[in-house]
């Protein structure tokens, strides 16, 4: 028996030995590439279907955020209201998103109601409409809710540091403003469905306990519909940050707090300081204790929390330092963060404070091997951003063999205060 007097051996999660499961692959008729992940206990399922249908593509602003969000807002056959009153039914959960480059349709559901729910997916897919009334419900509530979230300071940076990053023309610096919604129209949106998800460049993960038929039954509900035809043809942008770095803008004169946002451009996932750096932005500001926290939080006080963070994009990505703080201290907060900026510049990480990062980072990766959603997850963002199939054990790999001297020399590369924008909207 087990000897409960005994505290068990404690292995540190860099000495651990991760394993991510392998996707199976294989092509529906149509020519639609599928990646599955088979595992975990519960009779539950993940199935997600990904198109090149993101601001990217789209002619005008929001066309292609609105026609994803209205989806499952009405077929030939069933209103708003009889979709979602069928999924709710069998305790399923449909989603849809809109990024930059992608768009999505997502299904949570129990295994056993695969073959009542997907037909109603394929309905979607091919058969939308996109009602006027519904359009025109949709186009009030996001006037309304714009006009309260223009009040809020963290809204208002979020949309300006990356208009003051990429330009206000490029698909990762517009916002949308209320005559975006009212120039919509629901030929707009028929348009874009019909290219780029109807006859769109689409891929598909599925995750859990899959059914034994699963590569029927996904061949029989998409793998007959009229997708991945035809190549997309994908639009040049040019990047164009703004020339000014450093701004103030009041946003509301009776707020307490102002939003801060300190971004500069960075590499994309390809480029060989991208997974060091990653190591990096954690000592920085990437946990709950690193040097920002620690410092500006916990010494100082001025916030309740600071974070930094890799905008992870396909064409560039951006070093972001994010937070809110009082009025009254908000430039204090600016120059600290600075000041951290600078002494990562200066001396070496400690080897305890590498090892403590190198033991977050690892446990972070830990958990996302914890279950089939999560590597379905991990295996999407590698497959969608075209990296090798190595690219797991060579992050490990890396965080592992890092030494404070190289996250020295890349804190002067990249954490020079002069290369950051600065915002605050107070």
């Amino acid at each position: 028996m087990m000897n409960r007097t005994q505290q068990p051996a404690i292995t540190e999660p860099i000495h651990l030995h991760l394993h991510l499961q392998p996707a199976r692959h294989f092509t529906l008729d149509n020519g639609v590439p599928v990646y599955a992940v088979e595992a975990g206990a519960q009779e539950v399922v993940q199935l997600e279907l990904v198109f090149h249908a993101g601001n990217w593509y789209e002619q005008k602003n929001i066309q292609a955020a609105t026609t994803n969000f209205l989806l499952k807002n009405g077929t030939r056959t069933k209103n708003a209201f009889e979709l979602n009153e069928h999924f709710e039914m069998y305790g399923a959960y449909l989603n849809r998103g809109c990024y930059h480059e992608r768009a999505s349709l997502s299904l949570h559901s129990l295994t056993k109601y695969l073959p009542q729910l997907l037909p109603a997916m394929s309905e979607i897919l091919s058969e939308s409409v996109f009602p006027e009334e519904e359009l025109n419900i949709y186009r009030q509530n996001q006037k309304q809710r714009l006009a309260v979230n223009l009040k809020k300071a963290d809204f208002v940076a979020n949309r300006m540091i990356d208009a003051y990053l990429f330009g206000e023309q490029h698909p990762y610096g517009k916002y949308s403003n209320p005559a975006d919604y009212d120039a919509l129209t629901r030929e707009d949106l028929l348009q874009f469905y019909a290219q780029y998800y109807l006859k769109g460049n689409c891929t598909i993960f599925i995750a859990g306990k899959l059914p034994a038929n699963v590569e029927q039954l996904l061949n029989q509900f998409f793998g007959q519909l009229p997708l991945n035809g035809t190549a997309l043809a994908k639009p040049d942008f040019s990047i164009t940050p703004s020339a000014q770095k450093k701004y103030s803008v009041m946003n509301d004169a009776n707020g307490v707090q102002a939003a801060i946002r300190l971004a500069r451009p960075f590499p994309n996932r390809h480029h060989p300081d991208f997974l060091k750096a990653q190591l990096l932005n954690a000592l920085f500001g990437g946990f709950f204790g690193s040097r920002l926290m620690s410092n500006i939080r916990e010494d100082k006080g001025y916030t309740y929390g600071i974070h930094s963070y890799i905008q992870a994009h396909q064409q560039q990505s951006a070093w972001m330092v994010t937070t809110e703080a009082g009025r009254d201290v908000s430039r204090a907060t600016i120059e600290e963060t600075y000041k951290e900026m600078l002494d990562l510049q200066k001396e070496p990480v400690t080897a305890e404070e590498l090892s403590l990062i190198k033991n977050f980072m690892i446990g972070t990766l830990l958990g996302d091997v914890d279950g089939p959603f999560h590597i379905i997850e991990r295996w999407k963002s590698y497959i969608l951003n075209e990296m090798p199939a190595d690219y797991f054990y060579t992050s490990i790999q890396t965080i592992k063999d890092t030494t404070g001297e190289e996250l020295q020399v890349l804190a002067k590369k990249y954490l020079n205060p002069d290369d950051f924008y600065e915002l605050e909207v107070i």
